[in-house]
């Protein structure tokens, strides 16, 4: 009988100088059989004035990713600290459970962009290195739905694009892990951008999907890298009849 194996997945909120301020985690199967979760604010990062939460200036205040979006972000963890759905937690401690799920379960690292929370986590001293096996579950979830005309559609349906650019005048079709974990389930759904609940809502369902088309051997071996932006413009995918 083949060993079970199991899969860590990973999503962080990041602040403004590229540190992790939100770390949710699960261990799971590939039938999305939860064995082990962790969702913790960083404790010296989260709330200090010197790592606020990530904003762009440049966009509206009525945008999620603004300085605007930024405090009701800020807002909302701090009344889950209140309600004790969150807890401040060191980067000690999350890597002592990252040991522990390491020894015990020798889970496939994964993530939606791994290099993104990746780097970030390398950079707060958040240990994912200990980890060998590892795929980027946001390029094999690419790979899997660029020509789906299913996707496509939904995509079409729902608005699922970028704004047209001022320079070459393209528009970008959507794959960020709202919008794959929405046309999964059938209905749009809104990402909370909240690190625990990405994984068990969106990103969870994400993994679940890709297993039952890859295996997992293909999966540790993966060299597949997120499709180029220009390779998804609305121009390219919906041609005439």
């Amino acid at each position: 009988m083949a060993k079970k194996e199991f899969f860590l997945l990973v999503d962080t909120e990041t602040t403004q100088d590229e540190k992790v301020a939100d770390f949710g985690a699960v261990v799971c199967d590939k039938k999305g059989k939860i064995f082990s979760q962790c969702g913790v604010l960083i404790d010296g990062i989260f709330g200090e004035t010197n790592h606020p939460l990530f904003f762009d200036s440049s966009l509206p205040s009525d945008a999620l990713w603004s300085k605007s979006g930024a405090d009701a972000r800020l807002a909302r963890y701090t009344a889950m600290l209140t309600d004790g759905s969150r807890g401040l937690y060191s980067v000690a401690s999350v890597n002592r459970w990252l040991a522990r799920v390491n020894a015990q379960y020798n889970p496939i690292l994964t993530a939606y962009n791994i290099s993104f929370d990746a780097g970030k986590c390398r950079k707060t001293g958040i240990d994912l290195d200990m980890f060998s096996r590892r795929f980027c579950l946001m390029a094999e979830a690419q790979q899997l739905l660029y020509n789906n005309k299913d996707y496509l559609m939904f995509a079409l349906e729902h608005h699922c694009f970028g704004n047209k650019t001022k320079k070459t005048g393209s528009i970008t079709m959507q794959m960020k892990a709202e919008t794959v974990a929405s046309y999964l389930a059938g209905e749009y759904l809104i990402e909370p951008h909240t690190a625990l609940e990405d994984v068990l809502d969106f990103e969870l369902a994400i993994l679940q999907y890709v297993c039952r088309k890859r295996s997992i051997k293909s999966l540790v071996n993966s060299r597949s890298k997120a499709v180029n932006y220009t390779q998804r413009q609305l121009r390219d995918l919906f041609k005439p009849a």
